[in-house]
């Protein structure tokens, strides 16, 4: 299978096999403009199999968010071609309406157009509580 190159916009690599439609569907990358390439189960010597994600085209989005739904991705800048930035995004200090807080007790639950946060309290262990109940997210 070829993929075209890309001339200016992004590649998110190494995503862990299977898991390349719930990051094109959670950046709702359906909507954008340009080219999108998704590649599933693509062999990889480190990992066994991954999928990527290419776009072709520019990204008006913060994509720190993986460190949190795929602490395992690289994200590659791609201009004129060339990689010009690559990176392991970490995990974001908050999360705004990625998750839903699960306490039926929270007043997020109950007031739908409060924004969804949540804040990282433990970045060894990966723990992110919600602002609102102190509830943990699971």
């Amino acid at each position: 299978m070829n993929v075209d190159a890309i001339k200016n916009g992004i590649v998110i690599d190494h995503i862990q096999a299977g898991q390349g439609m719930a990051i094109y569907q959670f950046l709702n990358l359906e909507t954008l403009g340009c080219p999108v390439a998704l590649m599933m189960n693509v062999a990889s010597r480190q990992m066994g199999s991954k999928d990527i994600i290419k776009v072709d085209g520019p990204i008006d989005f913060d994509l720190n968010v993986l460190g949190f739904i795929d602490p395992g991705v690289t994200i590659d800048v791609i201009e004129n071609e060339v990689c010009v930035k690559k990176y392991h995004p970490s995990l974001p200090a908050e999360l705004r309406d990625v998750v839903k807080c699960k306490n039926p007790r929270c007043i997020s639950t109950v007031e739908q157009e409060l924004p969804q946060i949540f804040r990282l309290t433990d970045r060894k262990n990966k723990i992110y509580r919600c602002v609102y109940c102190d509830g943990k997210l699971d």
